[in-house]
């Protein structure tokens, strides 16, 4: 039931699955491809094991045991459905069929065909249905799965990716919704808008990388942002979101969505997973919330991907049987709609959903969810920032577009881009002017790296950061100090370098200015050491906001010293650019270490 799962974080551990002891008959030929390490994909994934035994019809030696792989949602009902074939009196070829079926995450299923993840292993089936097409498109674009043959039935159910929300909240979040959308989804779960929708509404999507679900609601949503005219840096602020709330499967969202919140939660589910739910929780239902702009549904292809002939003929017998009226009647019984949109009488008001099929939103072409993909996984991808704040004389001097100086201007910059960064992000912060830190030394350190979210000086280092910067002053009589700070800076990311995190230098300025009249590293000398210093192996980008800086040759000094790390220059007209410009800056690991696009 679902408020007795365990929740996101304490996943994990497989039940070991054994063989069955009876196996097919000799020369049925060699698994589908071969993999590294023969460890059985059964055992890897954990899965439970139907087995139905065919009644002996006198076929005498002549059998052959057909093993199937189907997604867990759906594999209650080819069970069913393989027990009636498998006691049927129809002979394929003169010999009686034997169904095995088990049930199998289709991204850990992906995985082992592919020979990539942790469930890389061996697959020995004759059959596999997944619940979504995507997984068979993503899996033939990789090497190892590029041989794979077309679905052999292109769907043999359907259910739609919808909204979902516990039915007691259902009128609050239409106070506050309006009507469901994925567009209002979108803006809800919007880092660029923390004061939208987002205060009111908790978002809980499931992972993409592991939900066919997941990414559908990625993909049409997505889209209807992109239909409505959105930049990049809006898609890249609800990733970003979403990346720090998504679940593994939907019951961990369903036991999530029952934790007491000032917010009203919304989920996103297929419509059986839904059904799934309230059929068998006693701890109140959930609802399905259809979307507006229409949907995208999981469409369970069937695969045969057994080599030797008999085998591939009792496949296709057994394929052939699941199209048949009886076995729609199943499949419908057990919360899926048929290809055709049809519901059973699972599908109900009473069941909290709606049996009038919503509007279908076609899937992208494959270039598009690898793209959407990648995306999603590299915005997981942990940070390190080593921030610098220029404290010179010139950060006293009256803001453009905001009360106050430009130190305050920076200050509250820095605070809300601060937001959008997730807990796991490793932050530290210097200050820098002239002399600082005793004669020559430019900078000063205020925040000691470490993650955002975790503890320091008896509070978090988000708190700590947002204290340092509500109370920095400027340095009325201190000149610039950037070249040797930013040397400085760059030698110690250089020497702290972290593979698994996309390794940054941001910093914040009014502009080069009088950079140190005292001497120090000149503007040609620092831009010479990025420049022979940046690794595209250990890529570390310098980015800068620079607030105010209206000298050309400043800007142009600036945006060389970012070119030459892969990095952007970025120039706000005023304090309402600013989260934009942080997003976009965050987007950047999208295409690090190779984005060469033009500086702003």
């Amino acid at each position: 039931m679902g408020g007795r799962h365990r929740t996101d974080e304490l996943d994990g551990g497989y039940n070991p699955y054994q063989e069955p002891s009876s196996r097919r008959r000799a020369g049925r030929g060699k698994v589908l491809v071969p993999l590294a390490g023969a460890v059985a994909l059964a055992v890897l994934l954990g899965v439970a094991a139907y087995v139905i035994m065919s009644r002996d019809q006198g076929c005498g030696e002549n059998k052959v045991a057909l093993q199937v792989v189907a997604s867990p949602d759906i594999a209650p009902a080819i069970t069913k459905i393989a027990a009636s074939f498998s006691n049927s009196s129809t002979p394929v070829n003169g010999s009686c069929v034997t169904v095995s079926v088990k049930d199998s995450d289709p991204a850990g299923v992906t995985n082992s065909i592919a020979g990539s993840g942790a469930t890389a292993g061996r697959f020995d089936a004759d059959m596999w249905i997944p619940d979504s097409s995507l997984w068979v498109a993503k899996l033939r674009s990789t090497p190892k799965g590029s041989g794979i043959s077309a679905p052999a039935v292109g769907s043999i159910a359907r259910s739609p990716v919808i909204l979902t929300a516990p039915k007691p909240v259902v009128e609050k979040l239409s106070s506050a919704f309006g009507e469901p959308s994925w567009s209002g989804l979108m803006s809800a779960a919007n880092a660029a808008t923390p004061d939208g929708l987002g205060r009111r509404i908790r978002v809980l999507p499931l992972d993409p990388t592991q939900n066919a679900a997941g990414l559908s609601a990625l993909l049409a949503g997505a889209g209807i942002l992109k239909a409505s005219g959105a930049g990049d840096e809006q898609l890249v602020g609800v990733l970003r979101q979403l990346s720090e709330s998504a679940v593994t499967s939907p019951a961990n969202m369903f036991a999530t969505m029952g934790k007491q919140s000032t917010r009203a939660p919304i989920g996103i589910a297929s419509e059986q997973s839904i059904w799934a739910f309230n059929n068998k929780s006693d701890e109140g239902q959930m609802v399905g919330l259809y979307p507006a702009e229409g949907t995208i549904s999981l469409d369970y292809p069937v695969l045969i991907t057994a080599k030797d002939q008999a085998t591939r003929d009792a496949a296709k017998a057994f394929t052939t049987a699941l199209t048949s009226t009886a076995s729609r009647k199943t499949i419908r019984d057990n919360g899926f709609r048929t290809p055709d949109g049809k519901p059973g009488g699972a599908i109900s008001q009473a069941n909290g959903l709606n049996p009038k099929a919503p509007r279908a939103l076609k899937i992208p072409d494959a270039e598009t969810v690898n793209e959407l993909a990648q995306a999603w996984s590299r915005l997981k991808l942990g940070g390190r920032i080593l921030a610098l704040l220029d404290i010179s004389g010139t950060m006293a001097l009256p803001a453009v577009g905001a009360p106050g100086d430009r130190m305050r201007l920076i200050s509250q910059t820095a605070i809300e881009g601060l937001k959008l960064f997730p807990d796991k992000t490793e932050i530290g912060t210097w200050v820098f002017s002239t002399n600082l830190n005793g004669k020559g030394v430019d900078h000063r350190e205020a925040v000691p790296i470490g993650p955002v979210g975790g503890p320091l000086n008896g509070t978090t280092r988000r708190e700590v950061i947002a204290r340092s910067l509500a109370t920095i002053r400027a340095k009325e009589t201190g000149d610039t100090g950037l070249n040797d700070t930013l040397a400085a800076a760059y030698d110690k990311m250089k020497a702290e370098y972290e593979a698994d995190k996309i390794n940054t230098i941001l910093i914040f300025t009014d502009g080069v200015g009088n950079d140190d009249p005292e001497g120090g590293v000149t503007n040609a000398e620092i831009l010479r050491k990025l420049r022979d210093e940046f690794d595209e192996t250990q890529p570390i980008s310098v980015i800068i906001i620079a607030l105010g800086a209206n000298d050309a040759a400043g800007r142009r000094q600036m945006q060389n010293l970012a070119k030459a790390t892969q990095g952007e220059a970025f120039f706000p007209n005023n304090a309402l650019e600013i989260r934009k410009v942080f997003l976009e800056g965050i987007s950047r690991r999208l295409c690090a270490p190779n984005c060469n696009g033009p500086s702003q």
